[in-house]
């Protein structure tokens, strides 16, 4: 029966499957760090790791091409760790077990790890094969890409030798992908008292389902409702109109995706059941008609439950809470004048919690212009102040604003002509990638990602396509072979 390491090109397939066999999700490491660290000496190549946990393995040029620019190949080493319910599977322990069906590499049960796996493999094999022609070559792996581009974040200026990054982490063959979107997370904290529910109150439970939700870097601009942006607006008439009280909100789970679902826990006077819930489905309704199209599927639940909520949440600040939230900006903020098509600027009200005397609100922004990003903190500090509520930004990174006229482009441009006979599409991603936060640290790179075809990322359906690598590894060879001489 065939496995990966018989597949075409061996160099890569045999790096990609050992990558399969060491555990390494996100925050653990560790082993796989050692590993590349053995990998490298094992090659007799200089590797080192840095100070933080990057690791770094270096191979002169070819002999004829040491006045070639500087390659700098990267990507990162952790990967998602996703199971299906009934697989049985130790992301710190088990090693990922493969399949190959239908011209695709798939996992049984789980995540691939092709994100990233596949790009360091690449970068891997061109330290392996003596035959590739190269100038000098770094091979850059960084950690906690996934969870927090920690290791981009903590790269340290004046470690790397060359001027041109290649990042290997885009999914998609035939794009070459020269921008991204800078990132930064804002949470508002509304601090509350709780009260003891008085006498004729009817506990209801609010939920609105059935969003397609997505990432909020690449589905941002398809305009899908926002879960906890719509179980706000039926809140405000309720707690207005109808002396409603709150005494829980939740909504969305993770800072970069789009929540699909959210709910709240409220008690409605006994004599005003009838008409909120007709608001309800008033206000529902107005929501599933202007998103009819870009989320079918929104459903609404209102029940009630066994007993009301014991306490509620302080009327004065719920209610400053969900005005601020409706006031908020939540999606696409500017499209790009320079690149139809991408969006430049948006932001994410993505996940809502109350508990402890806290109701918090994280939204994510994005985007491709820092001083745009900063205007809309700012409009966001504003609203949220005014509210009421502490606001407080973390986790800031620079986007990486495209630039097309560079001479690594023209060599990324016309290789890909020669290898595949049609011309490259030139493209930016709202999604973050460690490009823009290392070029903020080294501004006289130029940088270019690319990458093999890769579906349903962080997900146990994600699969690469093998002839998709083969073309990718021939297209690399190529480019390093071409790369300028050192001005």
């Amino acid at each position: 029966m065939s496995t990966i390491k018989d597949l075409e090109p061996k160099v890569v397939w045999g790096n990609f499957y050992g990558l399969t066999q060491i555990p390494r999700p996100s925050k653990h490491e560790e082993k796989v760090r050692e590993y590349l660290y053995q990998w490298g000496l094992a090659h007799n190549l200089e590797t080192v790791i840095d100070k933080t946990g990057n690791v770094i393995i270096r191979k002169p040029a070819t002999p004829g091409l040491e006045g070639r620019r500087g390659v700098i190949l990267q990507g990162h080493m952790d990967m998602v760790p996703q199971k299906t319910a009934d697989t049985d599977h130790d992301f710190l322990k088990d090693p990922i077990s493969t399949k190959i069906a239908d011209g695709w590499v798939a996992a049984e049960g789980t995540t691939l790890g092709a994100d990233n796996g596949i790009g360091v493999a690449l970068a891997l094999s061109v330290l392996e094969d003596d035959t590739v022609k190269h100038g000098p070559v770094e091979v850059l792996v960084t950690y906690d890409e996934e969870t927090g581009m920690t290791g981009a974040n903590s790269l340290e200026p004046n470690v790397l030798k060359g001027d041109i990054l290649i990042n290997l982490d885009s999914e998609e063959e035939g794009e070459l992908c020269v921008g991204c979107a800078g990132g930064l997370d804002a949470t508002a904290d509304f601090k509350y008292r709780s009260y003891r529910t008085p006498e004729g109150f009817v506990g209801y439970r609010l939920s609105v389902k059935g969003l397609q939700g997505g990432h909020s870097g690449m589905d941002i601009s398809l305009y899908r409702a926002n879960a906890n942006k719509a179980v706000a607006r039926i809140l405000l008439p309720l707690i207005e109109k109808f002396g409603v009280k709150v005494a829980g909100f939740t909504g969305g789970s993770l800072r970069n995706a789009i929540p699909f679902e959210a709910e709240a826990e409220i008690l409605i006077p006994s004599d005003n059941v009838r008409k909120a819930k007709a608001c309800v489905e008033a206000v529902f309704a107005e929501i599933k008609a202007e998103f009819a199209e870009s989320d079918p599927s929104a459903a609404m639940s209102f029940k009630k439950e066994s007993a009301p909520a014991a306490r509620y949440i302080q009327d004065s600040v719920m209610l400053r809470a969900v005005k601020a939230m409706l006031a908020c900006p939540s999606g696409v903020i500017r499209m790009s004048r320079t690149m139809e098509g991408l969006t430049e600027t948006s932001t994410n009200m993505a996940i809502v919690r109350t508990g402890n005397g806290h109701l918090t609100i994280h939204s994510l922004m994005r985007s491709a212009v820092d001083t745009s990003k900063a205007y809309l903190a700012e409009r966001m500090r504003c609203i949220f102040e005014l509210a009421g509520a502490k606001i407080t930004f973390a986790g800031g990174y620079s986007g990486w604003t495209p630039k097309l006229d560079t001479p690594m482009n023209k060599v990324m441009m016309d290789q890909f002509k020669k290898v595949y006979g049609r011309d490259m599409k030139i493209m930016a991603t709202h999604g973050g990638l460690e490009c823009a936060i290392m070029g903020a640290k080294y501004p006289h790179w130029e940088m270019v990602s690319i990458g093999p075809t890769i579906v349903f990322p962080h997900s146990p359906d994600e699969r690469v396509k093998i002839d998709s690598v083969g073309r990718t590894w021939e297209y690399l060879k190529a480019v390093l072979e071409n790369v300028p001489e050192k001005q």
